[in-house]
């Protein structure tokens, strides 16, 4: 399996004949700039979402449009795409998981909102947050959080899960902050990898890792910060 970061919380899976992109944020994200988008999009299977704000939604309909992928994603972000005409939708809620081929993806609690501000004007309520767990048949189980604060319930999702791999966003101010997305990590779960995510991307956010790093202490070297654009094989 490769596991690639395009910067903020937008990351993609590959293995086998799939290709998953998981809040895939690359128009209007810094991080991205100077990659190529058709590439990244090209033979996209699937979308999975975690929540419906604009830096998760991100290109999740004209991925839609161009390659006919499935978009996994709460009912309330499936109902909003399907009324923007997208019709491979494959809707859940938290609790629920879904059986693909050759994977699943349960949705999780998250801490965090969820609306986007439509071309109306208007906010349009997207449901809960979420994170989300994928198994994959032969691969590690994937554990990407979402934007979220640290919570007690963690301890369940490693109970039910034991997530081998982690996407933590860490920026703060949105999401937690470096040194509380490292209690979470070390509290709760066992993850073999981690990976960073959610800053460096706007200047409200932690430009850097170090904080996480830091507050990481004897786990630090589960960590891998990478560069947006850049992969690592598992």
């Amino acid at each position: 399996m490769k596991i690639t970061w395009f910067g903020h919380s937008a990351f993609g899976l590959e293995f086998g004949d799939k290709k998953i992109l998981i809040d895939p944020f690359l128009s209007g994200n810094p991080s991205f700039e100077g990659q190529d988008k058709d590439a990244v999009i090209a033979g996209t299977t699937h979308v999975v979402l975690t929540h419906g704000h604009g830096d998760h939604l991100g290109d999740t309909t004209e991925i839609a449009e161009k390659t006919g992928a499935k978009i996994v994603a709460n009912a309330d972000i499936c109902a909003w795409l399907g009324a923007k005409g997208i019709k491979n939708l494959d809707p859940g809620n938290t609790g629920g998981t879904l059986m693909q081929d050759g994977f699943s993806v349960t949705f999780v609690q998250a801490q965090h909102s969820s609306a986007m501000l439509d071309e109306d004007g208007v906010s349009h309520d997207l449901g809960h947050s979420n994170g989300i767990v994928l198994h994959i048949d032969g691969e590690k189980s994937i554990y990407h959080m979402g934007d979220t604060d640290i919570f007690g319930d963690m301890a369940l999702i490693q109970e039910l899960h034991a997530p081998q791999i982690a996407m933590v966003p860490i920026g703060d101010r949105f999401t937690m902050g470096g040194a509380v997305a490292a209690l979470a990590c070390r509290r709760f779960f066992k993850f073999e990898t981690v990976f960073p995510c959610h800053y460096a991307t706007f200047p409200m956010v932690d430009q850097t890792a170090d904080k996480f790093l830091g507050a990481m202490e004897s786990d630090k070297d589960k960590v891998i910060v990478m560069e947006p654009g850049d992969s690592r094989e598992f």
